[in-house]
């Protein structure tokens, strides 16, 4: 994943961006960056932030970084933001989403002027640096993006700053978010609508779909009116977002606690507690316990200070290593209990097989789990959100494929249908192979009416495969 901040300000916006950048840190885990324009031209720094959370990388970079202008992102990919110059001028410029037809792009931008690019490791290159070559055949930055975004496959927002402002565009279908936060003599762009809050700015505009603007300290102006289609990913509700932000006017904390009761709702067990998987698991939960009656408890607590986040590794076995070292049982919640356990989603299942056992160990009577979205069965074609190398990596997916064999994608709309026997026997598997008690799923269309916003502006191709 990633994410993108901008601030176009009277005033130096170095601390602003630094900040707005930070408050993104939970959606990616590999690179942060940091691009300014001042009286020096353009400046930027890019740091590992694998290992150190970005405010330790940057904060050397904030005492010697000055502009009124400034971009920069969290990602889980490629070193960003860039600098650029070309016909067009010189620009800055970050992104956050997934492009799938790479060689196709590279070809016809080699084919269109391009004649070279720089290559990452892995022989990869750099999705930022294709974007903006895309850009760069048109004869206005606006052209440019609009370009971009009919080219590419997949999804691309972006951040592009030049000497005067800031061009912000969401990508095409609105995959993922766009707003701009106002305060007194300046302008922001952001992913999370959070992030500004704590630095005095106020919700000023969320981009629609493919909408682009300039931003500079004095205003916003549409230079690119949005489409009428849109497909935001229905996973930030669920998993993507920080409980404080809000897409499309829906608050992912009150998401939750929707979703949470919708699973009450459909259920009929009587566990002692419900309990949520820190930290995303939790607001779900607490909906269940609110619906339900069933008391709320911690029966887990995550030990934070000095563990990173439990997906940042690249080793599955590192990531395992950290799931289950900070995560410390409360005994006295544990044992002789019957416990309902609900998680985000079960991707490939190993860390919740985990976590499940560790229970068991800490003296659990049964553990039912209670997933706040339906299986997945389909890898994200849009935003890079799981490592997953292919789809057979999907706990679903194996245990289909050992059922159904070469006829399995024949097949996989049987298996997202909740009324289906397959749907029920591939659950059953999971919560045989999971050790679990008892294993029901959220359904589709209970968390569409959890988001609330009409079904057909949400993207659900990882649990439904339609586009």
């Amino acid at each position: 994943m990633g994410g993108i901040f901008g601030v176009a300000s009277k005033e130096d916006c170095v601390n602003d961006l630094f900040f707005g950048i930070d408050y993104h840190s939970h959606l990616g885990t590999k690179r942060g960056g940091m691009a300014v324009y001042g009286e020096r031209g353009f400046d930027r720094a890019i740091h590992n932030i694998e290992n150190s959370p970005f405010r330790t990388k940057f904060e050397r970079d904030v005492e010697e970084l000055n502009g009124n202008l400034g971009i920069g992102c969290i990602s889980d990919n490629e070193p960003q933001p860039l600098l650029v110059q070309s016909h067009l001028g010189s620009f800055a410029i970050t992104t956050v989403g997934r492009i799938n037809n790479t060689e196709e792009l590279v070809d016809y931008s080699y084919k269109n002027g391009s004649i070279h690019f720089l290559e990452m490791s892995g022989g990869r290159i750099n999705a930022t640096e294709l974007v903006a070559s895309l850009i760069n055949q048109r004869d206005s930055i606006v052209e440019g993006i609009r370009h971009a975004q009919q080219m590419i496959d997949g999804s691309m927002s972006m951040l592009l700053m030049t000497e005067k402002g800031i061009y912000a565009a969401r990508d095409r279908v609105g995959r993922t978010p766009i707003v701009i936060g106002k305060k007194d003599g300046a302008f922001c762009a952001s992913f999370e609508s959070f992030a500004y809050f704590n630095l005095g700015y106020q919700d000023y505009k969320e981009l629609g779909p493919g909408e682009i603007v300039y931003i500079t300290p004095e205003g916003v102006e549409t230079v690119g009116e949005p489409g009428e289609e849109m497909k935001i990913c229905s996973f930030l509700w669920v998993y993507f977002g920080y409980p404080t932000s809000s897409y499309e006017g829906v608050n992912v904390e009150e998401m939750r606690y929707r979703c949470g009761s919708m699973l009450a709702k459909r259920d009929n067990v009587k566990p002692d507690f419900v309990a949520g998987v820190p930290d995303s698991g939790i607001a779900h939960a607490i909906g269940y316990a609110n619906e339900s009656g069933i008391p709320f408890a911690r029966p887990f607590i995550k030990y934070t200070p000095t563990w990173p986040r439990s997906f940042m590794p690249q080793k599955q076995s590192q990531r395992s290593l950290i799931a289950k070292m900070k995560l410390i049982p409360v005994h006295k919640l544990i044992k002789d209990k019957s416990l309902l356990l609900i998680d985000d989603s079960i991707v490939r299942g190993t860390q919740l097989r985990e976590t499940t056992e560790f229970l068991y160990q800490s003296g659990a009577k049964e553990v039912h789990v209670r997933p706040a979205c339906p299986p997945l069965l389909y890898g994200c074609k849009y935003l890079n959100f799981s490592r997953s190398k292919s789809d057979l990596d999907l706990i679903t997916r194996r245990i289909i494929r050992e059922r159904e064999g070469e006829k399995e994608l024949d097949k996989l709309s049987d298996y997202a249908d909740p009324n289906s026997t397959s749907y029920k026997e591939m659950v059953d598997e999971i919560r045989k192979e999971q050790n679990f008690t008892s294993l029901r799923f959220h359904r589709l269309d209970d968390m569409e009416k959890s988001i609330g916003i009409s079904p057909c502006k949400l993207c659900t191709y990882c649990f439904s495969g339609k586009e």
